[in-house]
């Protein structure tokens, strides 16, 4: 690792944990080995609606090494009746076995608890389960708007400014166009898995998760405990995406814990995961845009719907993205969301602003073409100089000098802007651009720093590294407000007994959890004599960023980016390859640029996924998806990815102590509305409905 007495934010950094992670030291949730170790396997629901008639367990508790079968006659009661994280309530799927009702397929039913793994998934698989069956309703389309109701989620559900049918008459060019995005899913590569124990009537979970700060308090709710009687760890973390919160594993382990009274672990299949770990929603989005015919626009409507369960309110915030963006006399904006028997849809990266940024910058790609202007141009015309709706400053947009230095890199001048024109053999080949944003904020933390009397510092902050880096960023961030080399400096995070503390997630994790680290540290630094003798039990401060968080004054906060795709269209066969992306951000101070190189490179393929390949497909007749499983839901591959390049201008966020904004996922944004804006491009047809498949590129006339 390289070290450095000062300046060492901005300069690339290997993980610190990397080496234990290369050689299997580093341990996740399912390979911590506890004394006495019993393994649940969950049952799931084969019926999408209706409800458990009952439960034969009484052979499978004869089979070898079964322990227990908890179901809703017998298992633990647990209390719903509070208000969780964010302000919501949870969703009922997490208050395992309560009822005898079965809202969505995959709806846990049943806990079977054996000796080993492989007995209780045994057992599980031999569990006969009775149902009383009811018709089911999993169809989603844009023809259910009349069901459909606004929600209030992390942002408000609607928002309107201006006359909008009044507007778009005195508008030269009206943009009135559709679109819709499929169900998704975000599968970690380490699956969800936790370890429950009692250990001196204090209970203990070792999981993976986001933020032991947020699972501590659901699970001290649920089973109605004092907070300072639960503790879980989350050490490391491979790969959350938003899934890994509070569902229903940790649940199920705790409960048989509680009746075993001996350490239990649950792990979720991959199969599982397609209903027990929430997904992104389908959305049918509606957009309409009016513009004098220079392009500034006069109306910018954003209409989304979206599923979510019978049983739990979930919006996908798809028109929020608008918010931020452009700015127009008439400004409306609406998320709404529709109840189906189907499972709860969750956080999943850029909740809103991916599938968002594919509608509304499809549809100003196409503004851009009816109005004859180049597609960055229309949009740096309508750079708005605050807030569109809000009125309120940014704190800084640079959204401009992402696109021009964008577009230098990548040879847009050159770009003839007729479609269908550039050929290489069988190959239509097309350029398109797309604009991203993602809020930037920042929530309370605290932190820990202690001077040891060796001379090396320890941070404590209840962070969680989900692959992003956070343990080396903060390393980075501590090391400079100390004035030391990083290697004086040790990071210890996920373990809720460390304090409260940001989860991972909304892109504020690293933003959050630095302001509490260097505001610590730099307090420590202060308060050090030099020369001074450290006690062997160290000096430590303590930090709390809620005031100074509080205090901020009101801005739009935001990270930016424009992103650029060249594709070819195979037109015989409808092949459609990505032959190279750009994308050029605007996202504060980067901390560490190794690791943000690979956050943002990781959004765009994700993006690339989005566009050409990411559906999963929900059986009307059954209520489940088909292939729930990496096989059958088909996502890109090594040999889909070409160049991509992530690079940023200088942003430095000039209201927080490190400059820092957040990079976790604004790299997908916009990055499928780019791909689709070059096959259109390439081929002359817009496509409105993602993926963008073969048998899509096929077809005759018309638009997709």
């Amino acid at each position: 690792m390289t070290t450095a007495t000062r300046g060492s934010v901005g300069t690339a950094h290997t993980r610190v944990e990397g080496r234990d992670k290369v050689t299997g030291a580093a341990r996740y949730a399912a390979e911590i080995p506890f004394a006495e170790l019993a393994h649940g396997w969950l049952v799931l629901s084969t019926v999408a609606r209706g409800r458990v008639r009952s439960v034969e367990s009484d052979a499978v508790l004869a089979m070898p090494g079964v322990l227990a079968v908890l179901h809703h006659g017998n298992a633990p009661r647990v209390d719903t009746d509070y208000v969780g994280m964010m302000g919501m309530s949870p969703d009922p799927t997490i208050a395992l076995f309560q009822r005898d009702r079965v809202a969505h397929r995959g709806w846990p039913v049943a806990l079977v608890v054996a000796e080993t793994s492989e007995q209780a998934r045994e057992a599980a698989e031999s569990l006969v389960v009775h149902y009383d069956q009811e018709p089911h309703d999993v169809a989603f389309s844009a023809e259910r708007q009349s069901e459909a109701y606004a929600l209030d989620g992390h942002m408000p559900g609607v928002v309107e400014k201006g006359d909008l049918e009044d507007r778009l008459a005195a508008s030269a060019v009206v943009l009135d166009a559709e679109y819709t995005t499929p169900e998704e899913y975000h599968n970690p590569m380490e699956p969800h898995a936790a370890t429950a124990r009692w250990e001196g009537g204090r209970l203990e979970v070792v999981d993976s998760n986001q933020g032991t700060t947020w699972v501590a308090g659901e699970l001290a709710n649920l089973f109605s405990l004092d907070p300072a009687s639960v503790r879980v760890r989350s050490e490391h973390v491979g790969g959350g995406f938003g899934s890994k919160g509070v569902r229903a594993h940790q649940v199920a382990a705790v409960m048989a814990a509680t009746v075993l009274q001996r350490p239990v672990r649950v792990v979720m299949t991959r199969r599982q995961m397609f209903s027990l770990a929430g997904y992104r929603s389908p959305t049918a989005q509606r957009v309409r845009l009016g513009a004098d015919a220079d392009g500034r626009l006069r109306v910018l409507e954003h209409q989304s719907l979206n599923q979510t369960s019978s049983v739990h309110e979930f919006v996908e915030p798809s028109a929020a993205a608008a918010r931020s963006m452009y700015g127009a006399e008439a400004h409306h904006t609406a998320s709404r969301i529709v109840r189906l028997d189907v499972p709860t849809p969750t956080w999943m990266r850029a909740p809103g602003e991916a599938p968002g940024s594919f509608a509304l910058e499809s549809a100003f790609d196409e503004l851009a073409e009816r109005c004859g202007i180049d597609p960055i141009e229309l949009r740096l015309r309508n750079e708005p100089e605050v807030g569109p709706v809000s009125g309120l400053p940014f704190s800084s947009r640079n959204l401009a000098a992402c696109f021009q230095e964008g577009a230098r890199r990548f040879g847009w001048a050159d770009r003839d802007p007729r479609p269908g024109v550039r050929r290489e053999g069988r190959w239509l080949l097309g350029t398109g651009t797309a604009a991203a944003s993602f809020p930037a904020g920042a929530m309370p933390s605290s932190a820990a720093v202690t001077a040891e009397a060796d001379g090396t510092f320890t941070v404590r902050i209840n962070a969680a590294d989900i692959g992003t880096g956070a343990r080396t960023a903060l390393t980075v961030v501590a090391a400079d407000a100390l004035e030391v080399p990083t290697d004086r400096v040790r990071v210890r995070i996920g373990d809720s007994d460390l304090g409260p503390a940001m989860f991972a997630g909304g892109s504020m994790g690293t933003r959050s959890w630095a302001w509490a680290v260097t505001t610590a540290a730099a307090e420590l630094r202060q308060s050090l004599a030099p020369g001074a003798d450290i006690p062997p039990e160290g000096i430590t401060v303590r930090s709390n960023t809620a005031e100074a968080i509080g205090a901020l004054a009101q801005k739009e906060r935001h990270s930016f980016g424009a992103q650029f795709a060249e594709v070819a269209v195979d037109p015989a066969t409808g092949e459609v390859r990505v032959r190279r992306m750009l994308g050029v951000f605007a996202a504060g101070r980067i901390v560490n640029p190794l690791t943000a190189r690979n956050q943002l490179v990781g959004g765009m393929i994700w993006g690339i996924s989005m566009a050409l390949h990411e559906e999963a497909v929900r059986d009307r007749t059954s209520g489940g998806v088909y292939g729930a499983d990496l096989a059958g839901y088909h996502v890109a591959a090594h040999a889909d990815i070409p160049h991509i390049e992530a690079d940023w201008v200088d942003d430095p966020d000039p209201d927080d102590p490190v400059g820092i904004k957040g990079i976790g996922e604004i790299g997908i944004v916009g990055a499928a509305a780019a791909v689709a804006n070059a096959v259109w491009h390439a081929t002359g047809v817009r496509h409105r409905h993602l993926p963008i498949r073969p048998d899509r590129v096929l077809m005759a006339g018309g638009d997709a």
